[in-house]
Formats: C-alpha cells, sequence, structure tokens
C-alpha cells in the first residue's frame, strides 16, 4: 500500500470514529407530523426505552423519544407522554427531579403517563394504576384525566446495579413487557390529541 493511501485511509477512519462517538446510538428518528410529540422516559434495565419508542410507534411514529439523562428541552413539543420504570415504588429520582424543574410547562403538554414495572411477575390492576400513576406520576406531573397505562416489565440482572442485583438475588430473568400493549396506548393517546 502507497503512503499516501495508507494515510487517507487512517485519516477516514479517525474521522468515522469520532462521528461515531457524538452520534446517538439509540436516537428515534420521528416521521414528519404537523404535532410536535414527544416521550419522555426514565429507565433501569431498558424496559421504559422499549416501552417509548414502542408507544411512540403506536402514535404512528411521529414522537422524538428521549431518555430523561438527556435533559432533554420540550418547549417546542406541544404534546408529550411521560413514563418510566417503578423502582421502591416509585419512578426514577432523575425523572422525578426533570417534572419538578419543568412542571409548569409539562403539566400543560402531558397527554398520557405509562410505569413499567415488574409487580413480581402478577397482572397488573387497578391497585397498581392508581399507586404508581395516580398517586404518583399524576401528582407529579400535576396532570389529570390523561391517558395511563402501567406495563408489566423485565429484569435483566446483569444491567442492573450490583445493590440492586443483590436485592434480586432469588429472581431469575424475566420479561413480561408486551409490544402489542405499548402500540396501543400509543394508539390511545393519539386519538385523544387536539
Amino acid at each position: 500500500m502507497q503512503r499516501r493511501t495508507f494515510l487517507k485511509v487512517g485519516f477516514l477512519s479517525i474521522g468515522a470514529v469520532a462521528v461515531q462517538n457524538s452520534a446517538y446510538a439509540l436516537k428515534y428518528y420521528p416521521k414528519a407530523s404537523n404535532k410536535k410529540c414527544a416521550v419522555v422516559y426514565s429507565t433501569w434495565c431498558g424496559s421504559s426505552r422499549d416501552a417509548a419508542v414502542w408507544i411512540s410507534e403506536g402514535m404512528g411514529g411521529i414522537a422524538d423519544v428521549f431518555d430523561v439523562r438527556e435533559n432533554p428541552d420540550l418547549t417546542s413539543f406541544d404534546h408529550i407522554v411521560i413514563g418510566g420504570s417503578i423502582r421502591q415504588m416509585e419512578t426514577s429520582q432523575e425523572l422525578q427531579a426533570y417534572i419538578r424543574v419543568h412542571k409548569e410547562e409539562l403539566s400543560k403538554k402531558v397527554r398520557g403517563l405509562f410505569v413499567v414495572c415488574g409487580n413480581m411477575q402478577r397482572p397488573v390492576g387497578p391497585s397498581e394504576k392508581e399507586r404508581f400513576i395516580d398517586k404518583h406520576l399524576a401528582v407529579l406531573c400535576a396532570v389529570q384525566n390523561v391517558p395511563s397505562r402501567v406495563f408489566l416489565g423485565r429484569i435483566t440482572k446483569c444491567l442492573l446495579e450490583p445493590e440492586a442485583a443483590k436485592l434480586l438475588v432469588n429472581f431469575e430473568d424475566y420479561d413480561n413487557l408486551k409490544r402489542s400493549e405499548c402500540l396501543a396506548f400509543g394508539k390511545e393517546i393519539v386519538q385523544t390529541l387536539p
């Protein structure tokens, strides 16, 4: 190989790596729409991330999807769906802090709420909706009467912090999150948009 070719290939490779590192690995690109929608989530094992993307798909793929750790600027969005994983009976501290900081803005734009929880692998009922949505997430967001859903989640222990994994030593990995339920929830949200 000639020295010039070697250098060109080397610099192109370095440039490709630099660009790749600044790109979002899981960035979800929505379809064009006159409705400016966003789904914001927090997650521990990825269940809420998957639920958020599937909810957006159910909305016809029109919503941007953001991890709350990105601290997204939602001022340009008119319709927002918020959700997260439940651990120790509440959503993550990051999601709660984000909602508190942006509460006034969010309360006017929230069109849906969701949580994902293991629920000891038991079916989800009205008591879980009341506990996790009505008395927790809806209160944080200062909203009422928006579509809301509690989804069963999954545990992937290798993705948990060591302290959390120790608490689940008697549990095997499981996956009870259903894409069809998330898609249906997304469709329900779109039908309620003004």
